[in-house]
């Protein structure tokens, strides 16, 4: 039994621990499952989902860079139906938070979307992916736009009362603008940032390494830049944050905690360590021991500017 109170509270979603593994980087849990205890994570979020299964874009859709990845992978998914009747099931099979990523083109469709989710009891929150900027059709339009966000939040809405995260784009001017509008439109959370819009080119052929030429950046490269726009949020909008953004450690995990985030995704780093949620969490546990932390949320908004 752990010395520290790991429990945090994110708009009316109670979780057992900050650390949440972020969409698009574990599928629907079948394959990290095999290497981490699932039942110790603070909750896992889905690869996004949209009304109908998307093949996405073509490959090559994953290249690496310094510090990061790119990736263009365009939401590839199996749909809503596919995901009720075949991977809900093997979630419901651990005691883990499910938070739905919902993708679209559309309000109609990111409201349909919900909608036929909303029954599922497993499914205990909704993560709205409003600025995935690797497909040529929607994500970055809604993203990148303050009207068009405000009017995704307000009719998602309408249609559950689960708690609603908002997931943001970095390529903004003013990401604070965009939190405030969720906060506006009854949203009860925002996750800060999605992956940055990037590209690379062959030296040789003179051609972009990725099919879709633009991907999306992840990775240690844009942990400084998520930082901002987490504290950028906090002190501007009263508003819950869950960080995410090249955290690869515990470190990672203090210092976003410390800029205002209450809880925190990983990411890109699943990738390259498959067991990291158990060892960040056993790390954290060691720092807030030395450190005479009783609870993790103390570490929330603790920053000193002086």
């Amino acid at each position: 039994m752990s010395s520290v109170d790991f429990k945090v509270e994110i708009g009316g979603l109670k979780l057992r621990s900050p650390i949440l593994l972020a969409s698009g980087t574990v599928g629907y849990g079948h394959e990290i499952a095999e290497f981490i205890n699932m039942n110790s994570l603070g909750g896992i979020v889905t690869k996004s989902i949209s009304l109908k299964p998307r093949k996405g874009n073509p490959p090559q859709r994953i290249v690496e860079t310094p510090a990061g990845m790119l990736n263009a992978i365009g939401l590839a998914n199996v749909g809503v139906e596919e995901f009720i009747k075949e991977k809900i099931p093997f979630l419901k099979k651990y005691d883990v938070p499910v938070i739905c990523n919902i993708a679209a083109s559309s309000v109609e469709e990111y409201v349909e979307c919900t909608r036929l989710l909303d029954y599922e009891e497993s499914i205990k929150a909704f993560e709205i992916n409003v600025s995935c900027p690797n497909v040529k059709e929607g994500g970055l339009q809604f993203g990148n736009d303050l009207k068009s966000v405000g009017i995704v939040t307000n009719k998602v809405r309408a249609v559950t009362k689960k708690p609603l995260i908002i997931k943001l784009s970095p390529n903004v001017s003013n990401i604070s603008d965009f939190a405030q509008i969720v906060k506006d439109e009854g949203g009860d959370a925002v996750s800060a940032i999605n992956t940055l819009v990037g590209t690379a080119f062959n030296i040789f052929t003179r051609k972009p390494k990725i099919k879709n030429v633009n991907g999306g950046l992840s990775g240690p490269a844009i942990k400084p830049i998520a930082l901002a726009k987490v504290f950028e949020i906090k002190r501007k909008v009263e508003i819950p944050i869950i960080g995410i953004g090249g955290i690869m450690d515990w470190k990672d995990v203090v210092e976003f905690m410390i800029a205002g985030a209450s809880a925190i995704q990983l990411g890109t780093v699943n990738f390259i360590n498959p067991i990291a949620a158990d060892q960040i969490k056993k790390d954290l546990e060691e720092y807030c021991v030395s450190n005479k932390i009783q609870k993790i949320s103390e570490l929330t908004g603790s920053y000193i500017l002086e």
